[in-house]
């Protein structure tokens, strides 16, 4: 059963974006193993609390990656 598991901090998704993301996926798996796994495939968006993911041995929050891409201009 092809499964993926998107971990996302949390309050960052609205609900049609979640379901953009299950549907999305699920059309991916269909392209590479046939329509046989269209009823089997699992995708699981998990919500992460504020301050409980990191990356280089620092713990993120979203005020720091907001700060982030407003010093790059992305925000």
């Amino acid at each position: 059963m092809p499964f993926a598991n998107f971990k996302v901090p949390e309050k960052t998704l609205t609900p049609k974006q979640k379901e953009e993301i299950v549907t999305r996926t699920t059309e991916l798996y269909v392209e590479l193993y046939g329509e046989r796994a269209r009823n089997n495939t699992m995708v699981l968006v998990e919500e992460v609390a504020d301050g409980g993911w990191g990356i280089s041995g620092n713990v993120l929050t979203l005020a720091m990656l907001g700060e982030a891409a407003a010093d790059t201009g992305d925000a």
